[in-house]
């Protein structure tokens, strides 16, 4: 099955209350227990989320790192408020800055970052050469990379069952943004094309998932 790409950002008040209420909690949970197998080592420097929308993996990495700062980025306003109302909720907004910007363009407060994540952006990109950018720019020697998002599947009655499984009991505006996901979303070649392309070959990409491959390594 061909990709049919998606708009890149969320930003329809429906669609974000719909993503931001959603139970995220089996593949957010599982994102973070992938971080930690692939960095267990604590850290206090900054990270940098790019396409944090909600909040809920920074909130996540902010919670299982307590020294940590991040910075996270959107481009969709409507997402970026809920992520204000979670991180304001749990008083975190002291280590938590977000920054409303479209990627590339975005006036970063540091140069470097030894931590750079992301989850579920990729699939939103029609140029991923644009995030892979972000990714030399931003990150030095030493710094950890991990990306997750969701995974492509062989063909839209693949797609269709995936929604039946897995958001079946979600509001239907989600399950179509599931389903919509599904079809932009890269496999886990073409992402390693993607990297070869950039020059991060050194990064893994495996699937961890029927529905999500990870993005992984250090900068050498």
């Amino acid at each position: 099955m061909q990709r049919i790409p998606e708009p890149e950002l969320m930003n329809d008040f429906a669609q974000a209350r719909a993503y931001a209420m959603a139970d995220f909690e089996e593949p957010h949970s599982h994102f973070i227990e992938l971080f930690k197998e692939q960095f267990p080592e604590s850290f206090d420097d900054a990270a940098l989320d790019l396409g944090c929308g909600s909040g809920d993996i920074t909130v996540r990495l902010a919670e299982v790192f307590p020294q940590c700062r991040i910075y996270g980025v959107d481009g969709a306003n409507r997402m970026l408020q809920f992520a204000r109302n979670r991180i304001d909720h749990l008083m975190l907004h002291e280590r938590i800055k977000l920054i409303h910007a479209l990627l590339p363009d975005v006036d970063l407060p540091l140069k470097r970052f030894n931590t750079i994540i992301s989850n579920s952006l990729l699939h939103h990109l029609d140029s991923p050469a644009m995030l892979w950018q972000m990714v030399n720019d931003y990150s030095q020697s030493g710094s950890r990379i991990f990306m997750m998002d969701l995974m492509r599947p062989e063909s839209r009655e693949q797609a269709e069952k995936m929604v039946r499984k897995y958001s079946d009991s979600e509001p239907d505006i989600l399950k179509e943004d599931f389903f919509n996901s599904l079809l932009a979303a890269y496999r886990v070649d073409e992402v390693e094309a993607q990297l070869k392309d950039a020059g991060l070959d050194y990064l893994t990409v495996k699937a961890v998932s029927d529905r999500h491959l990870v993005i992984y390594g250090t900068r050498p």
